[in-house]
């Protein structure tokens, strides 16, 4: 009984990293955001609960689906080599019949417990970024974080089109932060993964354009961000809590990019990367802490 036991915690243990958990937790925090910022007061508690479900499920799927196109090219990479899927741990037709079911779960809750547009934005997420970015896009182009960033600047306007069945100007100004946002975020990563990257044939903006191009780009696109964030301010979507954190987060993201840019090293763009996962995090809660503070 103890075997069977192990056997069935380890296959479970299994099938949830291929929706990296990770990933989908900071997806899914930006989903519950922008619900919570589509109404002055409480959220329907079924549609709290059915929407994050849902939104999970097809994130978990979609993930599941990128692990599965890139299986071969994650066995190359240190950050990915321990997946189900490099560590023969799952098979690939395991790997579809999971994302199917976990997918297909996500879109019947959303559909028939939340809305139809929900559904719809969400199964388009799904092929955004399952089949349009990771099938297409990132194997082809240097630009596929740019333009594939679109799939992942969707959680919040998600959420809020969960709670209001509509896709409104503000929902739209939290998509443009965290699209402004994938950028120097990614390329932050891959400059220090750039020797993996050109290893595995993908043409990430390190391998193709260089080390000091990719620092400008990172540099650049943290300026359109810092911008960006102080939208939700002007438009008055937020308040003065919110724009003091928004100053300060970005000042502290700028900091690094025009390091970054000057003295470049391998540790700093690390610390960059993480520092932008902190960012982002922090700024969606400032953002909800000012809609129910002011």
């Amino acid at each position: 009984m103890q075997l069977i036991w192990q056997e069935t915690s380890d296959r479970l243990r299994q099938f949830l990293a291929l929706t990296k958990p990770r990933v989908v937790a900071l997806i899914v925090f930006c989903a519950v955001i922008g619900m919570l910022l589509a109404t002055p007061g409480a959220v329907p508690s079924h549609i709290l609960f059915a929407g994050t479900l849902g939104i999970w499920l097809v994130a978990g799927a979609a993930a599941a689906m990128n692990c599965l196109v890139e299986q071969k090219i994650d066995a190359m990479m240190a950050r990915t080599r321990y997946r189900p899927l490099p560590r023969g741990e799952l098979s690939s037709m395991q790997t579809l019949v999971f994302a199917g079911v976990v997918g297909g779960a996500g879109l019947w809750t959303l559909y028939n417990w939340v809305n139809p547009l929900t559904m719809w934005l969400t199964l388009g997420t799904f092929v955004g970024y399952a089949i349009i970015y990771t099938v297409v896009l990132k194997p082809l182009t240097p630009q596929n974080i740019v333009i594939g960033g679109a799939s992942g600047a969707m959680p919040p306007v998600l959420g809020w089109a969960a709670v209001t069945g509509e896709v409104s100007p503000e929902a739209l100004l939290l998509f443009l932060i965290i699209f402004a946002w994938t950028p120097p975020h990614f390329w932050a990563l891959a400059l220090y993964r750039t020797e993996e990257y050109a290893k595995a044939g993908l043409p990430m903006l390190p391998v193709t354009h260089g080390n000091k191009y990719t620092r400008l780009q990172v540099l650049l696109y943290t300026v359109i961000l810092f911008v960006s964030t102080l939208l939700p301010f002007a438009y008055g979507m937020s308040g003065w809590i919110y724009l003091a954190c928004a100053v300060a987060l970005g000042a502290g993201f700028l900091a690094y990019a025009i390091r970054l840019y000057i003295d470049y090293s391998d540790d700093l763009a690390k610390r960059t990367f993480r520092y932008s996962i902190i960012y982002l995090s922090a700024l969606f809660a400032a953002l909800l802490l000012d809609h129910y503070v002011r």
